[in-house]
């Protein structure tokens, strides 16, 4: 079975208080009413957490912090540029970070640790540390001999020779200097802050100005040592480059003269040829595509039929212009014959005939012409074509040439590269010598290390502040939580919103005013001795609820019930009785708890004929009807031998007798068992006109309530509402209802000025109690506002 659970905010802090959605959810009201009702668990969290950062503030050893800053320089003239071997730092966040890193490294540390000999220190040397002996060594060190245990510390250095026990207590100690030393930058500038921290403020002035001669000293000898290997290698590159140098020109020269790669003003012969050809050539070209524009034209006008006046080189021949000149004469002449003569004949014939010759004549030089274009035409591309034929076995020569001249290039660039850098070598070589004794380290110290006058840490007000308001948290977290897992119910607010049900008021708890406070009165004793009390108005609020529950029709049967025993319903069930009854209503109240009989014990009878016997016709009823001492209320008790069957409530003689009674009584009250435990509970709360529910302020949870009011609804029960009873008004930390004071409702309650509860006379006690701090007793919600938020009278014994 899988269990599911729940968590709520506190009911202050979820809804505003009137419900409504203009209000803020978390107000200060609802705060401060949470900081009431867990103050002492907000001052618990408070004071554990407190004191404890107290005690370790004040039982810490102090600890002394000195720090040095240095300044990089990067600007600072450097031996060699190219291929550089003793660069500065160079002006950028990751060259700084590196920096940052060697100084708070191991190898730099380890020279720090050997120079300042730390390891004859004992706050470095664990070794070297007394041990420290507690109050109780005295008394646990001798038992533990005793029981053969070893109590002296173990030696983790044991089977090594001295020089690896040295080794490894050196490497304990550079650890902890490591742990101690902090190398930090300064915002975006080029400091640097070397920090260290130790037990002693001389030490740590002194260990802080070390670390900073050594990184400025290792950087001195880095630098020499790479000057001294640069200076050698530089020779060495010097006298090889020599020679590489000399071999690389001579191999220039031999592979140019092989492969005819002379140059005349700067391009070879091969090179000038093709330049000359592509000259002709485009020459060629034009006059190609002149004649090959004249030759289509012409092409163009004979294919399309026009005369040898649309092409331009017939109008230049002069054979054409006296063919065309004789034409024209001898088509005059035809058309002068043929208005004379007809077309047969032989002189017309004849001069047709030679109008025929003549264009004969005309068409076939045209065609001449254009045989002679084509002609033309073709010579010139045969120019064009032996112009190109130089040429491609020209660049031919060439493609051989450019690929001598790619290999003569590469040795070219060798050897230039080999004499560049031949040269540079020797510039270089030359300034690693003569700048040898300018090598200075690329960092400053701006500032030495000071012996501090006060501890870094603990800082006592810091911490107190930091604890003052951790436990405030802790103290308000724990306060929170103990509100979100408190499933009590402690308002009329709040079971109206987490139950969804109308409450019908709250009922105090009344607790003895004895000599000695202690004890609790009861509630039906206090209603008959007190009935202008607050008490008393509450109890007659809930007659007022029960008879104005149904305007429509008239209530007289009601189940009183609670989820589980101890809640006050039994109690309540006799005040409501007898306050009907005082109010003169024709009232009756039945015992039907079975199991626990407590409305008859607390009435005081010790019936023989009782409710049992009655309905199963042991006796009349007259006989089982007991009359209360006190009021003129009748109640059905239960006898101390009467046997109680599984099924009383379902049975048709109960239905008969809830029938007789309704024609006898005003008001009919029946004490029931709890709802959870008994089923009978559960089946007189259907058959009653209505049902309510007695919830025992902050003791019944939320999910019992919910179980009963689903059982109840099963068992189609009229509830007419909840009411909380037993509200301790002297734990006003958890009383949730409005109106915390009460002050302006207790003028209205009045109680008599000598009371006796359980005997005792209680005006004596009033009188001396004037002084005293007052004890609430008694809290009613007038009907006048059953369920609103109104202040609450109150009433108290020292009125």
């Amino acid at each position: 079975m899988t269990k599911s659970f729940s968590i709520e905010l506190p009911s202050q802090l979820a809804t505003s208080p009137s419900g409504g959605t203009g209000e803020s959810i978390f107000s200060i009201k609802s705060l401060v009413g949470l900081v009431y009702r867990r103050f002492w668990l907000i001052v618990a969290g408070f004071l554990t957490t407190f004191l404890l950062i107290a005690y370790v503030t004040f039982t810490a050893t102090p600890t002394y912090k000195a720090s040095a800053t240095i300044q990089l320089t990067v600007n600072q003239e450097n031996v060699i540029d190219l291929g550089s071997v003793l660069q500065g730092i160079a002006p950028n966040t990751a060259e700084i970070d590196t920096e940052v890193l060697v100084i708070s490294s191991k190898s730099l540390l380890s020279k720090v640790a050997e120079k300042q000999r730390l390891i004859e220190d004992p706050e470095f040397n664990w070794t070297l540390r007394e041990e420290k002996r507690g109050a109780l060594d005295g008394l646990v060190k001798p038992i533990q001999r005793s029981l053969g245990m070893n109590v002296e510390r173990p030696d983790p250095y044991a089977g090594m020779t001295a020089e690896e026990r040295e080794a490894a207590i050196m490497r304990g100690v550079v650890g902890t200097l490591i742990d101690k030393v902090s190398v930090s930058r300064v915002g975006t500038t080029y400091l640097l802050t070397i920090t260290v921290t130790s037990t002693s403020r001389e030490t740590a002035a002194r260990l802080a100005n070390a670390v900073a001669d050594q990184y400025r000293v290792q950087q001195l000898e880095t630098k020499l040592d790479a000057t001294r290997r640069a200076t050698e290698w530089l020779s060495e590159r010097v006298t090889a480059l020599r020679d590489e140098v000399a071999e690389k020109e001579k191999r220039v020269e031999l592979y140019r003269a092989e492969n005819n790669l002379d140059t005349a003003m700067g391009n070879t012969l091969t090179e000038q040829n093709i330049a000359y050809l592509t000259t002709q050539k485009t020459q060629f070209e034009v006059e190609l595509n002149r004649a090959r524009a004249r030759y289509e034209s012409a092409r163009r006008q004979i294919d399309s039929g026009a005369g040898p006046e649309g092409i331009g080189e017939v109008l230049e021949s002069p054979l054409i212009t006296g063919l065309k000149s004789q034409l024209s004469t001898l088509r005059g002449r035809v058309a002068e014959l043929e208005t004379r003569l007809g077309p047969q004949h032989p002189e017309l014939i004849g001069a047709r005939n030679e109008v025929a010759d003549v264009e004969r004549q005309i068409n076939a030089e045209i065609r001449r012409i254009a045989t002679n274009l084509e002609s033309e035409v073709k010579v010139k591309q045969d120019q064009v074509n032996s112009i190109q034929a130089r040429i491609n076995q020209s660049n031919a020569q060439l493609r051989g040439n450019s690929i001598a001249n790619v290999r003569l290039r590469e040795l070219e660039r060798d050897a230039e590269t080999s004499r560049v850098l031949y040269e540079e070598f020797i510039a270089r070589s030359k300034e690693t010598r003569e700048q040898d004794d300018l090598v200075q380290a690329d960092a400053v110290l701006l500032s030495d290390a000071s012996v501090p006058r006060k501890p870094a840490s603990p800082q006592k007000a810091l911490n107190l502040i930091i604890g003052a308001i951790l436990g405030g948290l802790l103290g308000g977290g724990l306060a929170l939580i103990a509100e979100m897992f408190d499933s009590k119910l402690s308002s009329t607010e709040e079971i109206e919103r987490k139950l969804g049900i109308p409450a019908i008021g709250s009922v105090p708890l009344i607790r003895n005013a004895n000599l000695f406070g202690m004890g609790q009165a009861s509630p039906a004793e206090f209603l008959v001795e007190n009935p202008l009390s607050a008490f008393a108005e509450s109890v007659r609020y809930l007659r007022a609820a029960i008879a104005f529950s149904d305007l429509d029709s008239e209530t007289k049967t009601v189940a009183i019930t609670s989820s589980l025993p101890d809640e006050g319903k039994t109690s309540l069930t006799l005040s409501l009785g007898r306050m009907s009854a005082m109010s003169g209503s024709r009232t009756i109240v039945i015992d039907g708890d079975f199991r626990r009989r407590q409305l008859t014990e607390m009435a005081g009878m010790t019936p023989e004929i009782g409710f049992i016997e009655h309905l199963f016709g042991a006796g009349q009823l007259s006989d089982a009807i007991q009359k209360d001492s006190k009021t003129m209320l009748d109640i059905l008790p239960l006898s101390l031998s009467g046997h109680t069957p599984h099924d009383v409530f379902g049975t048709r003689a109960f239905d008969d007798l809830l029938a007789r009674l309704r024609s006898m009584y005003d008001l009919i009250l029946i004490d029931t068992g709890p709802l959870l435990l008994m089923a009978e509970a559960r089946v007189v709360a259907g058959k009653v006109d209505k049902t309510i529910l007695v919830v025992r302020w902050r003791h019944s949870t939320t999910v019992a309530v919910k179980q009963s009011l689903n059982l109840l609804r099963s068992f189609k029960a009229d509830l007419l509402g909840v009411t909380l009873n037993m509200v301790d008004l002297n734990r006003r930390r958890h009383h949730r209802d409005p109106g915390a004071s009460y002050k302006a409702y207790r003028k209205y309650y009045q109680m008599e000025t000598k009371r006796s509860v359980f005997g005792f006379d209680l005006s004596s006690v009033g009188a001396r109690s004037k002084n005293k701090s007052k004890r609430p007793v008694a809290v009613q919600t007038p009907p006048e506002r059953a369920g609103s938020n109104f202040p609450e009278p109150v009433d108290s014994f020292d009125n």
